[in-house]
């Protein structure tokens, strides 16, 4: 155990001091850096980005989703547009209490309700859904599956 411990974090130092290159022919660093995501650190999405001082415009943010645009809607879409609405609520959550906790305002607090009225009226329309569904069993698995959302 320790020997494959101590080997493991030898062979990962190697790997990122080296620049390893893939059967293609182009180089890990090459790709990492042609993506633009080099430094990317997942928790940096839990923040929204920073506005320089020079934009004069100020930010307009959209309407929540009605439920008769989501009726319109496919199971998946609704399921991808729950997860993006979810990111989204988690950001703001997160840099509302961050600000809270420096003693500043939260700009844009309108932004939460709008998100959270989408993520309801996208609950409601899948119970819709589930409750015209003719199968019996069917129906009570999609409740299980909106009722876990």
């Amino acid at each position: 155990m320790f020997l494959s411990r101590v080997f493991g974090r030898t062979l990962l130092a190697a790997a990122r001091s080296k620049s390893y290159t893939s059967p293609a022919g182009t180089t890990a660093a090459a790709a990492a850096s042609s993506n633009g995501r080099e430094g990317h650190n997942p928790l940096h999405e839990f923040f929204e980005p920073d506005r320089s001082a020079d934009d004069d415009k100020p930010v307009v943010y959209g309407r929540g989703w009605k439920a008769s645009e989501l009726r319109l809607k496919s199971w998946d879409d609704l399921h991808k547009l729950w997860y993006v609405l979810l990111k989204e609520k988690n950001m703001l959550m997160t840099q509302r209490q961050m600000l809270h906790s420096q003693n500043l305002r939260f700009p844009h607090p309108e932004r939460i309700p709008k998100v959270r009225k989408s993520m309801c009226r996208i609950k409601h329309v899948l119970t819709e859904r589930a409750i015209e569904e003719p199968d019996p069993r069917r129906s009570a698995e999609m409740k299980r599956m909106i009722n876990a959302l």
